[in-house]
């Protein structure tokens, strides 16, 4: 008889935990949504490419040991230098490798040291662009352009005027259903947000109308349809982040060719949501109920529409000013020897 020698390759202590994070952490015990779960999975595949291929580390060959603090700057270098990305995109990647070692730190008592140097690597400070939103003027021309003799306009009306109403993010309209509106007074959308957290938006009757020509169109007030995609393509496909950035792109450049002078270059799919904040804020609005309109967990990120509102700096400043001049010019402005009247005291 002849003997095969079989090599059993067994798991190494890396993979074992990095898909314990992955598979069972991230979605049953924190509760992470499935975009937070995709972007941290491709964080740790850029990770794998760049030890295999920049430090020679076989796939199956890495273990924990042998990703230090030193590996992980290095690899923040390299997503920098080599793949171009920003400090933003860098700082993302950075949170995804402190998530999986604050979980590894109370798996493995062994390497608790090692997590907490790989932890304290800090993040960069990135710029801070300014926010980029449309005035009132500017949504009504924007929302003007859709051409709702077509279906595919209508559709579009129905989806960007939403987007604007809610203040949703682009994932969050993505994923909405007919099942989730509830169009009866008072109408209100139910949006799953960030953390798979639910939040009850309530809706204008404007947008209702608008909403409830559309369902009754594509048959989406059926109960057959009531898990389908709320905005789908002419596949009846959900609609990707891609899609709904081409359809926004679409309307703003035809919106500035009619009036360039109140639709700014760079608005985005996210500048929609800017601007509900804004006007909410320039409304009187508390900043407790744009930050649950919005979803932010916490104030501080709603008070950046604050810090940013010019106007209403302005107007506080108004009505806080005192007048402290005197109504009379100084005598030594009326005085042309002014060494003559200093004299005089």
């Amino acid at each position: 008889m002849c003997s095969l020698n079989l090599r059993i390759m067994k798991p190494t202590d890396f993979s074992k935990y990095i898909s314990d994070f992955i598979s069972k952490y991230l979605p049953n015990e924190k509760g992470a949504s499935a975009n937070t779960i995709a972007s941290y999975r491709d964080t740790f595949v850029l990770l794998l490419d760049f030890t295999q291929n920049q430090k020679h580390v076989r796939i199956e060959n890495l273990t924990l040991e042998k990703i230090t603090k030193e590996t992980v700057i290095e690899f923040l270098d390299w997503i920098q230098k080599q793949r171009k990305c920003s400090d933003s995109t860098r700082n993302s990647r950075l949170a995804a490798i402190h998530s999986f070692y604050r979980y590894l730190q109370y798996e493995s008592l062994d390497y608790l040291h090692e997590c907490q140097k790989i932890l304290s690597v800090k993040f960069k400070k990135s710029k801070k662009e300014s926010i980029n939103y449309l005035t009132i003027e500017g949504i009504k021309l924007f929302l003007q352009q859709p051409n709702t003799a077509t279906s595919k306009g209508r559709r579009d009306l129905a989806l960007l005027s939403l987007m604007y109403d809610t203040g949703a993010r682009v994932q969050e309209i993505i994923d909405l259903t007919p099942s989730m509106l509830r169009l009866n007074k008072p109408a209100t959308i139910k949006i799953i947000g960030k953390g798979n957290k639910a939040r009850l938006v309530p809706m204008l009757d404007a947008q209702i109308e608008h909403l409830k020509n559309y369902l009754k169109e594509n048959r989406l007030t059926e109960p057959f349809a009531n898990m389908y995609p709320l905005f789908s393509n002419s596949r009846k496909e959900k609609l990707t982040r891609a899609g709904i950035n081409h359809i926004v792109e679409k309307y703003i450049k035809m919106a500035r060719k009619e009036n360039e002078m109140i639709i700014p270059e760079k608005i985005s799919c996210h500048s929609l949501r800017h601007s509900k904040a804004m006007h909410l804020l320039q409304a009187g609005v508390n900043l407790v109920y744009i930050r649950d309109i919005l979803g932010h967990v916490s104030i501080q990120t709603t008070e950046i529409y604050a810090r940013a509102d010019s106007k209403q700096k302005r107007e506080a400043l108004e009505k806080a000013y005192v007048n402290v001049n005197p109504d009379e010019e100084p005598m030594w402005i009326q005085n042309e020897n002014l060494v003559t009247w200093l004299k005089k005291f």
